[in-house]
């Protein structure tokens, strides 16, 4: 658990720090709208900037991710963080709209992640006034695409992480503060089917549904995902569903999108290995199996464990209790802690309601987490 402490005296007030989150709030970002990423991306830059960071702009085919180098001392510790929500266009002025009452501050991507980057930034103006061999050289990784499984920005992920000496993501913490180590992995699979239109009354025997494939292909999913006999569990959702046109036509379409969560890679492996084998159950019916994104189970190394300790001896300096544990939840540090890189997530500020209309996060823990992430950044003078 983070308890608090008194923050670093900036030169920014609290307020100028909040107004900075709600700034990158302000831009709906959702995931796959390049137009928005492109947009906050160049807000983004621009303030990340005007700290000392050499921005590089990397555009996908998912919008405009940004890799900063800000100068320092050693090889960079790399901060993972991403610009994509998922809440569409208009949710602002609907659903979730921007609020401070008191500690809690709400907004469409404000606790995920917005107000991380702003850890972040703020965090590395702060370190400005230091010398350069008192503070550590960083690298800051903005991807666009996370939320959707990063499939346009994963691949890259290992190029860009090269020489670093670790990694932290800046993903929401557990609910009391504590950082995880260690994630589930996760895949997105479409199952689509192709069968053959007729006439549901007239002759239904030269039809194929599509529609009736697909429901026992799920059953056959939902057996794979249950058997007892897997290494370990796995959390599978039926996410979205679709096919058919109408009630007197045999469907000749469907599909749906899955999204797995595994413990360890030996189950995630037998389980995307036994869906990639499904066959179809009726003659004239045709079945793909397509991974949409996938990231590997992380669990924790001692690596991790030793990461963890230096941050919670730099948490102590300040008055501050740092631990950690592992997570449900997926993310790019599933990426490289599998790659073996020293990797704690979790260290964005604390608050709620990801993914949900009540996301929120407190004012006073984003102050804690600028304050620690100053200590783990700061070199003591000798």
């Amino acid at each position: 658990m983070t308890t608090s402490s008194t923050a670093h005296a900036a030169d920014h007030s609290s307020d100028d720090i909040i107004a900075l989150v709600r700034e990158l709030v302000l831009i709906e970002t959702p995931s796959r709208d390049r137009d928005a990423s492109a947009l906050i991306a160049e807000l983004v830059a621009t303030h990340f900037s005007a700290v000392g960071g050499h921005v590089e702009r990397v555009t996908t085919e998912a919008g405009t991710d940004l890799v900063i180098d800000v100068p320092g001392t050693g090889a960079p510790l790399l901060l993972i963080g991403h610009t994509d929500t998922v809440w569409p266009r208009g949710t602002l002025d609907a659903e979730v709209p921007w609020t401070i009452d008191g500690d809690i501050v709400r907004g469409p991507g404000a606790y995920d992640m917005k107000a991380g980057i702003v850890v972040m930034l703020e965090t590395l103006r702060e370190l400005q006034e230091l010398p350069l061999d008192r503070r550590r050289a960083v690298r800051v990784v903005l991807v666009s695409d996370e939320e959707i499984g990063s499939p346009a920005s994963g691949p890259l992920l290992a190029a860009r992480a090269d020489g670093a000496v670790a990694a932290i993501g800046f993903e929401s913490p557990h609910p009391d503060g504590a950082l995880k180590v260690g994630r589930r992995g996760s895949a997105r699979v479409r199952l689509s089917v192709t069968g053959r239109a007729a006439h549901a009354a007239l002759d239904p025997e030269h039809g194929v549904s599509a529609v009736d494939e697909l429901v026992d292909q799920l059953l056959r999913v939902r057996r794979l995902t249950e058997d007892p006999a897997l290494p370990g569990p796995v959390l599978c959702n039926v996410g979205t569903i679709s096919g058919g046109a109408r009630t007197n036509v045999v469907s000749a379409q469907a599909e749906a999108e899955i999204g797995l969560r595994f413990v360890d890679p030996d189950t995630e492996h037998r389980v995307l290995g036994a869906l990639a084998a499904l066959r179809p159950v009726r003659d004239g019916a045709r079945l793909s199996v397509e991974v949409l994104s996938a990231r590997p189970a992380w669990q924790a190394s001692a690596q991790d464990a030793d990461l963890l300790d230096r941050i919670a001896r730099a948490g102590a300096t300040i008055g501050q209790t740092v631990d950690g544990r592992p997570a449900a939840g997926a993310g790019d540090t599933n990426l490289l802690g599998g790659l073996g890189l020293p990797t704690v997530d979790g260290f964005g500020p604390r608050g709620g309601g990801a993914h949900a209309v009540d996301e929120h996060f407190l004012r006073s823990s984003l102050h804690e987490r600028i304050a620690l992430l100053r200590a783990v950044l700061t070199i003591p003078a000798e």
